[in-house]
């Protein structure tokens, strides 16, 4: 399996989002602030930030950086009190 990370990818005018098809997966494209999320392969992530922000439409783009963050937290179970209450239904 491919390693995968995001990229947003802000526009002057959302009618140029679909021409991104070809960089990526396309995963959202907000309407109001006008930013698009793609995602890409890895491997591919420099070569293709580097073509995306020379097309004309394209405000800024910024990495993902999700991938290199800790998914795995400590202390994740609540602690007696709560889990009594979450029981009794308070």
């Amino acid at each position: 399996m491919k390693e995968r990370q995001g990229i947003i990818v802000y526009l002057y005018q959302l009618k140029h989002a679909k021409s991104l098809r070809k960089y990526g997966n396309i995963h959202y494209i907000s309407r109001k602030q006008k930013y698009v999320v793609i995602y890409m392969n890895q491997a591919d992530l420099e070569e293709t930030i580097q073509k995306v922000q020379r097309l004309p439409f394209v405000k800024e783009v910024v990495p993902s950086y999700r991938p290199f963050l800790n998914t795995v937290f400590e202390n994740a179970k609540p602690d007696k009190a709560k889990e009594y209450d979450y029981k009794i239904g308070l």
